[in-house]
């Protein structure tokens, strides 16, 4: 299991390798911790790792994602950013007044239908790519009117996170389609 953490201004990637009983082996960017790791109680935790002792209480935050950390000498807030979180940003891209917006796949999946062609007038709303990922379904839909530049899969096809799905180009007012 993967995550990546936000620390101030910095990104760490920390990744569960495994556990056995209170031994706990991480990655942090690659580089793995061995930790003897206790729960003392509900959000306060004892960490062991080569032979000093840390204390960790963690408080939630204003959403699921967000804690505010204390050690016995620090604190600071930190927030998790897992797939689910990646996949609510990526639905939240493409706002952008002009310009393009390329759709990309959250977390690995597969293609199960391309609703829309290159060079086709799309509106805000309209359902661009269906995605499959972790047995869901789910639709990519435009943010705003535009035309689609850009197929970058096609159906069936797996896709890897952070993949181009659809390229869209946002249109305005002068290079919307007027009736003759």
């Amino acid at each position: 299991m993967s995550y990546e953490v936000k620390l101030k201004n910095r990104v760490a990637n920390v990744e569960l390798i495994g556990k056995e009983g209170d031994q706990v082996l991480i990655a942090v960017d690659g580089k793995e911790y061995s930790l003897d790791f206790v729960k003392l109680s509900k959000g306060k935790y004892s960490i062991l790792h080569r032979n000093k002792s840390f204390y960790l209480e963690l408080i939630p935050g204003s959403n699921a994602k967000k804690y505010h950390v204390n050690t016995y000498n620090k604190s600071f807030d930190v927030e998790i950013v897992d797939a689910e979180a990646k996949y609510l940003a990526n639905r939240q891209k493409g706002t952008e007044d002009e310009g393009e917006s390329v759709i990309t796949a959250p977390i690995p999946g597969r293609v199960i239908k391309v609703m829309v062609e290159k060079g086709e007038e799309v509106e805000a709303g309209q359902t661009l790519i269906i995605l499959s990922a972790m047995k869901m379904e789910s639709e990519f839909k435009a943010s705003k009117t535009g035309k689609v530049s850009d197929i970058k899969v096609s159906e069936g096809q797996s896709v890897e996170a952070n993949q181009e799905l659809v390229v869209l180009e946002y249109l305005t007012e002068d290079t919307l389609k007027k009736p003759v």
